[in-house]
């Protein structure tokens, strides 16, 4: 059986990747090791406590969650019981559908959040936002969205709200 040659990268399309490689490992690493530092939270946690604020009534489907969270709901599971245990989220019967579990984030875990904001968004701001200019960024966020398209053909973003 004849294999294809594969289609290997081009010097450019090499050295893309390798910055792009490094980047997507550096970045959550920085912004992790950041609000560690900070408010002894991890990134993901700290998106469970973002995305829940901005929900109405700072509630929303487990399964909801974790898509927003960019999680699998095993790892979110896994998470929110650990902000359970800290007083930041609680979880409730879904009033609609009685096999649904929401997370609802308390005002302990809003006051979390509200801390621990300033010095993530300023880590953010000062690795990706400031180096950017304006078209840049633009161009960061449709690159971006395309290649989360790649990954999931199905994917809208933001992920719909129930």
């Amino acid at each position: 059986m004849e294999r294809d040659e594969p289609r290997w990268l081009s010097t450019s399309e090499l050295e893309a990747w390798k910055a792009f490689s490094a980047m997507i490992i550096k970045l959550p690493a920085a912004l992790d090791a950041q609000l560690r530092a900070d408010s002894g939270l991890n990134q993901f946690e700290y998106l469970v406590l973002a995305g829940l604020s901005d929900a109405p009534g700072r509630t929303l489907r487990m399964s909801d969650l974790a898509v927003l969270a960019n999680g699998s709901l095993s790892r979110l599971s896994h998470v929110v019981t650990r902000l359970e245990g800290q007083g930041y989220v609680r979880r409730e019967r879904c009033p609609g559908d009685g096999r649904a579990t929401n997370a609802v984030l308390t005002e302990d875990g809003f006051q979390k959040l509200v801390d621990s904001a300033p010095g993530h968004v300023e880590q953010v701001r000062s690795l990706v936002v400031d180096p950017l200019d304006a078209e840049q960024l633009e161009q960061l966020r449709r690159i971006c969205l395309q290649v989360l398209q790649a990954m999931d053909p199905g994917l809208t973003w933001p992920p719909p709200r129930r």
